[in-house]
């Protein structure tokens, strides 16, 4: 760590000094981890699911990390084609599956997966066959109730998808639920009941389970054929009661910002906007350059978790635009200069940050803006 009172860039120079680092070595490191929570013999096939450009990581960045992966998984089929222009030739599961009829015509490609959440997709599938036969998922709506069909409809929809399939219009047919309460103790357990109850005796491929399936029930996930995790492979844990170090993951992300002022701010005076903080006595308040603009929630209160020059402290006030206060109370060495670590790093977990914030961790690692440079670990921020 360079000294508190110097001032602090990363190799190389930026206008501003806010930046997020991506580990893509963590990614590999999680990957592996969430293989290791599955048997040794018999285990699923794993899809990395890498929407919303690799849970904002960048999906270029992390893909090399990856390569242990058996499928990609992602939301929309420009998504695959993505995947495809950077080299990816393995399986991609396409959740979104069908948006339109002209979608069909993007099904150019082997080794293609697409999620059926209503009867319309397979028709659009019937009257327009594609390059290449799309193996094909039907969602069953299940306790989340987002898309797929209900218990009522699943069995019409599967008749037709296998009419499909001996006409040569789709491949494979497989059966995908989505758990609504993975990340409790007895989330799953009639979630999966009713799903199995519905699916038997039907031929084809399961898939259930998501990062919190796989590291919360993993004897449950290992009966099916292929699981999807996403938040854990950037290093998030997906519990509420158990962090990310408790599981073996490795955060992917780090968040890193500069003290670029300092206030002495008098007993009973405001802080930021509509006076949200009151100084409860005379104190040093720090002015670190991230606001919402960046993707920081503005919505974080008072408290929030921050560490200045290797010392945990917390957010003051209201988030703005641009900038925040964070109380140099527990740092008093700290000076202009001084690195701030928003998340990632220096023991701070991003779900922990996001939990103050009363939100996730998923929205703070996907809402980072345009505007704030990323780097590789061991490479210099890019904008």
């Amino acid at each position: 760590m360079p000294p508190v009172n110097a001032p602090y860039r990363p190799e190389g120079l930026l206008a501003r000094p806010l930046y997020a680092r991506v580990d893509a070595a963590a990614v590999a490191h999680n990957l592996a981890r969430l293989r290791a929570a599955l048997p040794a013999t018999g285990a699923p096939r794993l899809w990395a699911t890498v929407k919303a450009d690799a849970y904002g990581h960048g999906l270029a960045r992390v893909l090399p990390a990856l390569r242990g992966a058996d499928g990609l998984a992602v939301l929309h089929l420009d998504e695959a084609r993505t995947c495809r222009r950077l080299g990816w030739k393995g399986p991609v599961l396409v959740y979104g599956g069908l948006y339109s009829p002209a979608d069909t015509l993007l099904l150019d490609t082997p080794q293609l997966h697409l999620v059926i959440t209503h009867l319309t997709q397979l028709h659009w599938l019937a009257q327009a066959p594609a390059a290449e036969r799309p193996a094909i998922w039907l969602r069953f709506a299940g306790d989340i109730h987002h898309t797929g069909f209900s218990a009522e409809d699943y069995h019409a929809a599967f008749e037709l998808a296998r009419a499909l399939a001996a006409r040569g219009v789709v491949g494979e047919v497989g059966h995908l639920n989505h758990y609504a309460r993975a990340d409790e103790a007895d989330g799953v357990d009639h979630a999966d009941a009713r799903f199995r109850a519905l699916i038997d005796g039907l031929p084809g491929p399961v898939s259930t389970s998501n990062s919190a399936a796989v590291l919360g029930h993993a004897a449950r996930a290992a009966t099916t054929q292929w699981v999807r995790p996403g938040l854990a492979l950037y290093g998030a844990s997906p519990f509420a009661d158990r962090g990310a170090a408790q599981l073996g993951l490795l955060p992917a992300m780090s968040l890193h910002s500069q003290v670029v002022g300092i206030q002495r701010v008098q007993a009973g005076a405001g802080v930021g906007y509509s006076g949200a903080f009151l100084a409860p006595t005379g104190m040093d308040v720090g002015i670190v350059t991230c606001g919402y603009a960046d993707g920081y929630p503005r919505h974080a209160p008072t408290g929030t978790p921050v560490v200045v020059a290797g010392v945990r402290t917390r957010l003051l006030g209201r988030v703005s635009m641009d900038m925040m206060a964070v109380d140099l109370g527990p740092v008093p060495h700290a000076a202009i200069g001084a690195p701030v670590t928003l998340w990632g790093a220096d023991g701070l977990p991003v779900e922990e940050v996001a939990m103050a914030a009363g939100t996730i961790a998923a929205q703070l690692l996907t809402g980072l803006s345009a505007r704030v440079p990323v780097a590789l670990a061991g490479a210099s921020p890019a904008r």
